[in-house]
């Protein structure tokens, strides 16, 4: 064979090598081009079910606690917190519950992983139900009649706010026609209420956009359906981020599947 028919074999070859590295080159863009860094602003709430059981008869401090974001999180730059990202925290004290001292535990969920990304947050307590409140809220009240779409039936949400179907308006507790957010895939969007009566605030740090709230109600404070569970320290204050709750007959028990409005009061990317 002549060296001719050699080089023309030879490029022959590589000219689809060639071209497939500068398609390659065209087409790929740079590794974390365009990404910005994860930054999740003072008072944005995070809905959360517990992934596992936590108990004051067998948790035991240090022990690394999870949640799992239950809907989409908007945040005010564009990017979204995905549902099914993770929280992670982890259990800080246990006393067991004696004859002479009711049962506490405390907990943290200081850590955020969401689209590969992992970043430190100091969070609060807003709301905490039990799982047959959660299943309640996502449960119409009234049966689908023949000509009725499930998605589209009224349901109540943790706190009493009323969801007019998958996609409808939502509406407060007190009053049917004060039109307070909407029902979106996986839960609401409607800005945090003050509850009247307890510490429970409304928009903080400037943050008044629309919050994530899964199947709880606008104003939803405290606990609902965990018997003789109370939050003793919501993490607002000193120590920040650190959860206490208490039971005055027996130990705490929060099964897996409980739910949580979490709040942001700070976060350091790690």
């Amino acid at each position: 064979m002549s060296n001719v028919e050699t080089n023309r074999g030879f490029g022959i070859a590589v000219f689809p090598l060639l071209l497939l590295l500068l398609c390659t080159t065209l087409v790929v863009p740079p590794a974390n081009a365009g990404d910005a860094p994860l930054t999740v602003p003072s008072g944005t709430i995070l809905p959360i079910r517990l992934n596992s059981t936590i108990s004051s008869a067998k948790s035991k401090p240090g022990q690394i606690i999870t949640g799992r974001i239950m809907q989409d999180v908007p945040l005010p730059s564009g990017v979204l917190i995905r549902a099914g990202s993770k929280v992670i925290g982890h259990i800080v004290e246990v006393t067991p519950a004696t004859a002479g001292a009711p049962a506490r535990i405390s907990l943290q969920f200081d850590k955020l992983v969401s689209s590969n990304e992992t970043i430190s947050l100091t969070t609060n307590l807003r709301a905490i139900a039990g799982f047959m409140q959660i299943l309640n809220a996502q449960t119409p009240e009234t049966g689908p009649g023949e000509s009725d779409v499930f998605d589209w039936l009224t349901t109540i949400q943790i706190g009493g706010d009323i969801v007019y179907g998958v996609g409808g308006p939502v509406a407060a507790a007190e009053n049917a026609n004060q039109i307070i957010g909407k029902s979106v895939g996986g839960g609401v969007l409607v800005q945090v209420r003050a509850k009247e009566g307890t510490n429970c605030r409304g928009p903080v740090d400037g943050n008044d956009s629309p919050q994530a709230l899964w199947v709880f109600s606008s104003d939803a404070c405290g606990t609902y359906g965990l018997a003789h569970v109370s939050i003793t320290h919501a993490g607002r204050t000193d120590p920040t981020g650190v959860i206490v709750l208490a039971s005055d007959n027996g130990n705490v028990k929060l099964p897996s599947g409980t739910g949580m409005l979490l709040r942001v009061t700070s976060n350091n990317r790690s």
